[in-house]
C-alpha cells in the first residue's frame, strides 16, 4: 500500500495544473499507427491516404500529433525512403510526431526490458526527422492502450520514460474507429462503393454518440467536462471522413488544442492505477478507482452491420 501511495504521489507531482474556464470545450486529436494502417498497402494508396488525411486536418486547423510504428518504415530490413517520406508529409504539414514503439507489441504480453528496447528502436527515424526540424520527440503512446500488468511494472516504466524525456499520451475519448476502418477497407477491396458509403455515413454519427457518452462520463467523475483527448488511426476512412468528424466537434462547441495543452487539465494529474487486461479510456480508469457505480453503463456500440462486415467479434 505504501509503495502504491508513493507511486501515485510521484505521478501527481509531474504535471502542472490548468483549470479551464467553465463551458469551454477542448479536444486534442491524436492519430495512431503512422504512417498508415490499411489493407490498401501500395505506396500510391498510402500516399493518397496520407495526403487526404493531412488536407482535412490542416483545413480544420487541428494541431494533431501522429504516433509512429517505425517497423513500417523498412523493407527487406533496410530503411525505405518512400515510407519515411510519408512522415515528412506530416512534419511539412506542421504536425508533431510521437513514439508508438517499433513493432506495436503490448506491454501486457512481453517483458518490460523487451518493451523498453522496442520503444528505443522505434524512435530512431522519428527522432532524426524531428531533429532536422529543430524539434524533439516528447510523447509516447502505449500500443493497445495496455499499460502494464502490475503497479510495479507501471512505476518502473514511468521512470524509464522520464529518463528518456517522454510523457505518456493518455486518451479520454476511446472508440472503435479501427472496426469501421476494417469494414471500410473490406468494402473498398470488394469494389462496393455503396457499402463504403453506408459504412462511412454510419461512422461520424457513431463517433458523436461516443463523444456524448464521454462527456457524461467526465461529468460523472469530475462534475465537469475535462479536456478531451481523442484517439483515431491513420486509416482510409479517416482520410475520407475526418472533415466531417472535425465539423461535428466544432458544431458541439469544441476548440482544437494540442496534446500538451490538453494534458494541463488538472484531471490528467490523477494517477493511472489500472492494471486490467484491456486497453481502456483514462476516464474509465479513474472511474474504476471511484467504484463500479461511477462507470456509465450505456456506452454506445458499433452498428451490428459494421461489426459483422469487419470480421471482429466485438469491440
Amino acid at each position: 500500500m505504501l509503495r502504491f501511495t508513493l507511486y501515485a504521489l510521484f505521478l501527481i507531482s509531474l504535471t502542472p495544473v490548468l483549470v479551464r474556464p467553465q463551458n469551454e470545450r477542448t479536444v486534442a486529436v491524436t492519430i495512431d499507427d503512422l504512417p498508415v494502417v490499411s489493407t490498401r498497402s501500395s505506396l500510391k494508396n498510402r500516399r493518397e491516404i496520407t495526403k487526404n488525411l493531412l488536407k482535412h486536418v490542416n483545413s480544420a486547423k487541428v494541431p494533431a500529433i501522429g504516433f509512429v510504428n517505425e517497423n513500417k518504415l523498412y523493407a527487406g530490413g533496410k530503411e525505405d525512403k518512400k515510407q519515411v517520406d510519408l512522415l515528412r508529409m506530416w512534419l511539412a504539414a506542421g504536425l508533431e510526431l510521437g513514439n508508438h514503439t517499433f513493432s506495436h507489441r503490448s506491454l501486457n504480453q512481453i517483458e518490460l526490458t523487451e518493451y523498453e528496447a522496442d520503444l528505443l528502436k522505434g524512435e530512431a527515424i522519428t527522432k532524426r526527422l524531428l531533429t532536422e526540424k529543430g524539434q524533439k520527440i516528447r510523447f509516447f503512446r502505449h500500443p493497445y492502450l495496455q499499460t502494464g500488468r502490475t503497479i510495479e511494472v507501471k512505476a518502473e516504466f514511468d521512470r524509464f520514460l522520464t529518463e528518456h524525456g517522454y510523457t505518456i499520451a493518455p486518451i479520454s475519448f476511446d472508440n472503435a474507429d479501427y472496426i469501421f476502418s476494417r469494414a471500410y477497407d473490406i468494402a473498398f477491396d470488394r469494389g462496393d462503393r455503396a457499402l463504403m458509403k453506408k459504412v462511412g455515413e454510419a461512422y461520424v454519427p457513431y463517433m458523436e454518440r461516443k463523444l456524448e457518452y464521454w462527456e457524461r462520463q467526465s461529468k460523472k467523475i469530475f462534475g465537469r467536462e475535462i479536456a478531451q483527448t481523442l484517439l483515431i488511426h491513420a486509416n482510409f476512412i479517416n482520410s475520407d471522413y475526418f472533415d466531417d468528424l472535425a465539423a461535428m466537434f466544432k458544431r458541439r462547441g469544441y476548440k482544437f488544442v494540442d496534446l500538451e495543452t490538453a494534458l494541463k487539465d488538472d484531471a490528467y494529474r490523477l494517477p493511472d492505477t489500472y492494471i486490467g487486461p484491456a486497453g481502456v479510456s483514462w476516464l474509465h480508469r479513474w472511474a474504476r478507482e471511484k467504484g463500479k457505480d461511477s462507470i456509465l453503463a450505456d456506452e454506445p456500440s458499433v452498428p451490428e452491420f459494421v461489426l459483422k462486415l469487419s470480421g471482429f467479434e466485438s469491440e
